[in-house]
Parts: C-alpha cells; structure tokens; sequence
C-alpha cells in the first residue's frame, strides 16, 4: 500500500511540471551522426556509486580522459544511488526544472521506479553503435530484475555474488548453503550479514537455494512463494544469530565495514556482488593473499547493471555518448581486466571482430577468484524488484530488531 501511494505522488509529481523541456521524441529521431554532433562539448553529469577505488581510479583516470579526448566531453561525477536519483528528479519535475542528472549507474528496483516515473530517455540502446555486440537475448542482460530492458537502459557490466573467505581462518569453507547453519553453529563471530543491498542479493540466493527450485522465483512477484520461503529463511537465520558476529546484536551497515572487518581479520568471511572484487582487493592490498572466492551450491544471483539517461537531461545526447563509449570493446576490456576493476563484460564475445576476442580471451587470468565459465551453471536469475524491497523491510523486522 505504501508503495502505491509513493508511486501515485511520483507520477502526480511528473504531471504537475511546467517545465518546458525538449521533446524527447524529437531527441530520439535524430541519426547517430546527428546525436554526435550536438552531443560534443558538453558537460555530462553522472550519478554513481563511490563506493570503490579501483571503479573509481576507472572513470577517472580511464573514462573521463578517454571522453575528453574522443568528444570533449567534460563527465562530472557525482556520488549518488537508488532512491536519491528517484527523489531528486521528482523534486526537479515538481520545481518545473530540468535535471542536474544525466546519466545514472542504476538497475533492478531503481530502474522499476525510474520506469514508474517515466525518468528514463528511451528507447535508445537502438542507436548506438556499439549496442551491436550485445545478446539481448541473454536473461541475464536483456532483463533486470525480471523487467524487460527492451531499450531504456544501457547494459555496462555484469556480476555474480560470491563469498569471499580467509584460507587461514577458514581452510574449509561451507560448500553449499545447506551447509553454513552447521558451519556458522562451528565457528562462532566468523560470518554475519551486511544489512545493504550486497547483503539483500545474499539473503535472496539463500532463499532461492532453500526453496529447491529457482523457477519459482520468476516473473512477477508471489506473496505465497515469498511468505513460505522467506519465512523459512527466517528461521534459519534467527537460528543463527547468537554465532554471528557480536552474537548477532548488530549487523553491517555497509559492505565496506565488513570489508574491513575481514581485512582487519576480525571474521573470516565478506561477500561481493562482483564475483572477480576478491582479485583487485588483493591487488590493491587490501585483503590479505589468502583471500579466495566462490559460489556455494545450488548456485547466486547474477545480474547486470546499467546506464540509464535521464529524460529531462540538460545534455541527453552527450549522455548518449558516453553511455555508447561504456559499452565500446576497448572500455569493457580495460574494465573486464582484474588489475583494473575485474567487471565481467556485458558483449558477447563471438560477436566482437576477432582481434578483441583474442585480447578478451587473453586477459590476465582471475588468481583468487573462480573463472567465471565454472560458475555460469550456478546463476540464478533476479528475482522481482519486490523480493528486495521485502527481505530489506523483514530483515529489519525479524531479525535485527526481533
């Protein structure tokens, strides 16, 4: 019910602006050759997450030069997420004002409320160049979420989540997810949960893997498959708590305090929704040598995440451009590489001239990491945007706070 109504005051929102903006029909007639034109000199603000150096150390020591250099563009990096870009292009649609954002790093529930709010410039993957060596037809790219992209939002990079452990702490990890409540019971204060989204992704997989049959995660939302499975993943959870770490009576905030913790060595284990982040931590010094990662059977979600443009952009084609660039075989290669950020490429590889395959083929090999073609048979796909937004709201209410 909440939801609805927040949904109905975005939407009243968007039809009370008196802004005059550029018809966005208009924008997406014009050629490619036309969109590179008016997209050149211009400034492109982009809102991301900043969570990471190493992404971080990408856009601004790769990306932004590499767009200056190919557009003049000038790309202004703000940090910014989630419900933010959702509130501040509802506050700018209800002030009548253009938007500050351009381009935004998005996918899953934010990209649902972007499209329930009409924020999104789109269909545009169709223009651009480089969306030519995509497979939209992989479930894995062409939706997010369970949404069908169908044009409205730019693939960038795909992940799965994965544990990371310490060899010296934990020599023998759980193997599975049927097997961490006997592991946890066995070694007290060395695992716990972070309460964000990286935590949400791992709560969801543990979910899937105890009802026994991902199917039933498919398509739009089910409250009885959500009320059985998550009450189920409840208890075990609960079951659990006195052997987290500080007995279950707090839980991470962010996934970077629990990144720390296991830097520090004070748990064993942390989680990433980057099956390759174990690679560049190492690299980076961060985590310590004896840092490896894996996937617990049946299997985690994979996804992708995305660029998205935003409708009343200031500056919508030089948004398009560097959403293009982002996508370009020479940004995903650098960005694919694990000394750099380890981000899986969203291109299909057989599509791409047989030059970049070979250089894509001959990356530095993941050293702590699993390869990614022996853990592809054990995605799961997102479920839809609401199994987030629940276990966020009954993680709260039946574990933390029970």
């Amino acid at each position: 019910m909440k939801r609805s109504i927040f949904i109905v005051f975005l939407i009243g929102a968007l039809s009370c602006s008196s802004s005059e903006q550029r018809d966005p029909a208009t924008i997406l007639k014009q050629s490619w050759e036309q969109i590179e034109e008016r997209g050149r000199d211009q400034p492109v603000t982009l809102f991301m997450w900043l969570g990471d150096p190493l992404i971080n150390d990408y856009m601004n020591k790769y990306v932004k030069p590499a767009i200056r250099k190919r557009y003049g563009i000038d790309l202004r990096i703000s940090a910014g997420q989630g419900a933010q870009i959702v509130q501040t292009l509802v506050a700018e649609h209800d002030a009548g004002q253009s938007s500050q954002i351009d381009l935004a790093w998005i996918n899953g529930e934010t990209f649902y409320q972007l499209r329930q709010i009409d924020g999104l410039l789109g269909p545009v993957t169709d223009k651009m160049p480089n969306a030519r060596y995509i497979d939209f037809s992989n479930p894995f790219i062409g939706t997010d979420f369970q949404q069908p992209v169908a044009g409205m939002e730019c693939p960038w990079g795909n992940v799965q989540l994965a544990v990371i452990y310490d060899l010296r702490k934990a020599p023998a990890p759980p193997k599975s997810f049927a097997d961490f409540p006997a592991y946890v019971k066995a070694h007290p204060g060395q695992m716990t949960i972070p309460n964000e989204f990286t935590g949400m992704t791992l709560l969801k997989s543990w979910m899937i893997a105890l009802s026994g049959d991902p199917k039933l995660f498919q398509g739009t939302f089910r409250e009885d498959v959500y009320t059985k499975w998550s009450g189920e993943l409840w208890k075990q959870i609960n079951a659990l708590k006195p052997y987290f770490w500080k007995q279950g009576q707090t839980f991470p905030e962010q996934l970077s305090t629990l990144h720390q913790l296991f830097a520090n060595g004070e748990v064993a284990f942390t989680f990433s929704n980057n099956d390759a982040e174990v690679d560049n931590k190492v690299n980076l010094g961060f985590f310590p040598k004896t840092a490896r990662a894996y996937v617990p059977a049946p299997g985690t979600i994979q996804n992708s995440h995305y660029m998205g443009i935003i409708k009343q952009a200031q500056h919508p084609e030089a948004a398009m451009l560097v959403a293009n660039f982002l996508m370009s075989p020479e940004a995903q290669l650098k960005k694919m590489d694990p000394n750099v950020w380890g981000d899986h490429t969203v291109l299909d590889l057989k599509k791409l001239p047989a030059s970049y395959r070979a250089r894509f083929e001959n990356l530095p090999t993941r050293q702590y990491a699993p390869k990614r073609e022996s853990i592809q048979g054990m995605a799961f796909q997102e479920p839809a945007p609401a199994y987030m937004t629940r276990l966020y709201k009954d993680f709260r209410t039946y574990v933390i706070e029970k």
